[in-house]
């Protein structure tokens, strides 16, 4: 997300925007967590391990995404706490 993007939306807008990134994120990473237990249980117990190799690798693959989604919502709550403190002087000033 580009820093202008986040300067050009609404403050509700990125409320909402950041609600719904920490849901699918949140998903996220429970998804993954089951994926990759399930998988690791497989390549434990189970005699054909080729699925479950295949399986680690897109847990491990797909989690490539969490970073990119907690810098996201870093930057909108940054954004966010720069607006609240701008309309608290904006509000002290008047």
């Amino acid at each position: 997300m580009k820093i202008n993007d986040i300067k050009a939306k609404s403050t509700e807008k990125l409320k909402s925007d950041l609600t719904g990134i920490k849901i699918i994120t949140g998903a996220l990473v429970i998804i993954l967590t089951l994926l990759f237990a399930v998988n690791l249980y497989g390549l434990f117990s189970k005699d054909n391990n080729s699925a479950f190799i295949a399986g680690m690798i897109v847990a491990i693959t797909l989690s490539a995404i969490l970073p990119s989604q907690f810098s996201s919502m870093k930057k909108i709550k940054k954004e966010l706490e720069l607006r609240g403190n701008t309309n608290k002087i904006i509000k002290k000033s008047t």
